[in-house]
């Protein structure tokens, strides 16, 4: 069973432009300066600590996957003529990073002088085995994409110098991972994501050895204990200094782990971690957050902390698209595509330029466009996002079910025993109409099941197949539809798609004893917002007044249909989709469009996701009150 995806509309209409721009022109050969710093000229006097080798395996992963999508043949060729030119950088010893050989992660480094420094650091900044991670997963892409046994031998050898670093003694002592990246260890354990996956790949027992080491060793870290602070309930602001890029990679090491091994303690450790993330670290967009009060932009923040300015890492929708791509493969449940939809749709596409070149390395609910330089991490990480969304629109199972995870035009091909190959079209403006039409064309008729996944926010919604009766479907679950299908049938499946308006508060609660020993809580600071979605999509408006960053509102009565107007424009050039008024009756409306291109797509402008709402006329004091 094979299965062949070609998206359209907003989102082949993003990773188009990510192949004509950031994956064509950042990285050309060996003399692109992100390829250029393998080379001995560079590493011989590198001792700054860098993370820049990153680029070279982000840029392999998300090309190869281009480039065998798309069959494009140059970049095919740029792909191999970058593989082969660090293939030959690689050291005897199996390196291949851009360090001096007196600060490679395989040298014993001098103990940390100063302890429990906030991030984690070690006293000597290293980035190489996160650099060596990426290495991995980028040439073991290549590798799967384009068969060359050198590449996979080049990624297979890391892996081997990992491991035997890890188990050697210096003078009784051993190199531990978490000496070896900052924030108490997580930027250097997600060597479990790599090493799982060489396992996967190879089959040898050492890479899964390798894997449970990693794991064992930042179990042991009192800082970090990622095991052990998970499953007695720790907020994933709490593990280590709760860096949401790194924690969720390690978690998609941890849950390609529980692949290898079927170890329940991993799955629950993900599954805790995953459901911390997503009831109190997400913006309305999709996208992990931090910045709030005195927490690191790139930090989650404490639970239960709000703020219209908070950060989103371009770099942490990544991990968090990566880690639900793994839990919907391991648990089936529709609540993992609907967050890659969710994040794809909003902060993901929010931080693209139309250019494919230019990204925001933050996006901000309330805030401005911002693009990045040349070095950034976000640049490369954007562009690897991308790459995993073609993969998440459909599944095809050992049992020969297809499953339509993701909405919106394109079309898939599959091929099985019974109906050879089975090509479905989805015809849609989805995610701005909630008509949804899939034609189904199987070579020959057969019977089998085609699930499409119905989104939590569609009450309402039903599905028709021909001209058969209609069907109410339950929002969050799949539509299951077993029968025989034939060439020319069509699935039919109508999303209501309402605007929905979002209440969310800024709150300081102070908590003391009176003098006779009884609890007071007061609230001594509370400001209220609001925010509008509608179907997958964010709505934001631009500067207000036309130069107004913020604005205080006061909502009308009654039901928010009866004040939030949808305005089609179906000859939009910019991408179509309806505009949202909201009408307030005492001022001009205000005019909301999608947040990945309110207030336009270009460097500086601005976005305003949440209204500050009008303050209630008797503030509540205290609890008591």
């Amino acid at each position: 069973m094979s299965l062949d995806v070609e998206l359209g509309g907003l989102l082949g209409d993003a990773l188009a432009a990510s192949r004509r721009g950031r994956l064509a022109h950042f990285i050309v050969d060996e003399a692109s300066p992100a390829i250029r710093i393998f080379g001995p000229e560079h590493t011989a006097r590198n001792t700054e600590g860098d993370w820049y080798g990153e680029h070279a395996g982000k840029w392999l992963f998300a090309a190869a996957r281009a480039a065998a999508r798309t069959h494009d043949a140059a970049l095919v060729a740029r792909i191999q003529r970058v593989a082969h030119f660090l293939a030959d950088m690689q050291q005897s010893d199996g390196y291949l990073g851009t360090y001096a050989p007196t600060h490679r992660f395989t040298v014993q480094q001098p103990p940390k002088p100063i302890p429990g420094t906030w991030d984690g650091a070690p006293s000597v900044r290293t980035w190489d085995i996160w650099i060596h991670s990426y290495l991995i997963l980028g040439l073991l892409e290549v590798h799967r994409h384009f068969p060359e046994p050198r590449l996979l031998n080049v990624a297979r050898r890391i892996g081997d110098l990992c491991w035997q670093t890890l188990n050697r003694h210096h003078n009784g002592n051993t190199i531990a991972i978490t000496e070896l990246g900052n924030h108490h260890g997580l930027s250097a354990t997600v060597l479990m994501d790599p090493a799982a996956q060489l396992y996967l790949d190879t089959g040898e027992q050492r890479y899964l050895d390798l894997a449970l080491l990693v794991l064992a060793q930042a179990d042991a870290n009192p800082d970090l204990a990622l095991l052990r602070k998970a499953l007695a309930g720790a907020d994933p602001a709490e593990i280590a200094t709760g860096k949401a890029y790194q924690l969720q990679w390690n978690l998609v090491g941890l849950a390609k782990l529980y692949r290898a091994t079927g170890r329940e303690d991993l799955k629950r450790t993900v599954e805790s971690l995953w459901r911390g993330i997503r009831e109190h670290h997400l913006t309305l967009g999709g996208g992990p957050w931090g910045g709030v009060a005195h927490r690191s932009r790139e930090v989650f923040n404490a639970p239960g902390r709000f703020s219209p300015h908070g950060y989103v890492e371009t770099c942490s929708t990544l991990s968090w698209i990566q880690l639900n791509r793994e839990l919907l493969a391991i648990t089936d449940a529709p609540v993992h595509a609907e967050e890659i939809e969710r994040a794809a749709y909003n902060d993901l596409l929010g931080a693209l330029a139309p250019n494919g070149e230019d990204w925001c390395y933050y996006v901000f609910p309330n805030g401005r466009r911002v693009h990045t330089t040349y070095w950034r991490c976000c640049k490369s990480s954007g562009a690897m996002a991308l790459e995993e969304l073609p993969d998440a629109a459909y599944r095809l199972s050992a049992r020969g079910e297809i499953t339509v995870d993701l909405l919106g035009p394109g079309r898939a091909t599959f091929t099985l025993p019974e109906a050879g190959r089975v090509r479905i079209e989805q015809r849609t403006a989805y995610p701005f109409d909630g008509a949804v039409q899939l034609r189904m064309e199987p070579e020959h008729a057969a019977r089998f099941t085609l699930r499409v996944r119905v989104p939590s926010w569609a009450e309402g919604a039903h599905v028709r197949v021909n001209d058969g009766d209609v069907r109410l479907s339950q929002p969050g679950r799949y539509a299951e539809l077993d029968r025989t299908w034939c060439a020319g049938d069509r699935i039919e499946l109508h999303l209501p798609m309402r605007p929905c308006l979002h209440r969310r508060s800024n709150r300081n609660v102070q908590d003391s004893r009176a003098p006779d020993g009884t609890p007071v809580r007061q609230e001594v600071l509370r400001q209220d917002y609001a925010a509008i979605t509608r179907g997958p999509l964010v709505y934001a408006t631009d500067l207000i007044d036309g130069f107004k960053t913020d604005e205080t509102v006061r909502l009308p009565e009654g039901p928010a249909d009866d004040w939030i107007e949808v305005e089609d424009h179906p000859s939009d050039p910019a991408g179509g989709g309806p505009t949202l008024h909201l009408k307030l009756g005492y001022r001009a409306p205000l005019v909301f469009n999608p947040y990945y291109r309110a207030g336009g797509r270009e460097h500086g402008a601005w976005r305003l996701t949440w209204l500050s709402l009008a303050p209630e006329r008797t503030p509540p004091f205290t609890e008591e009150s």
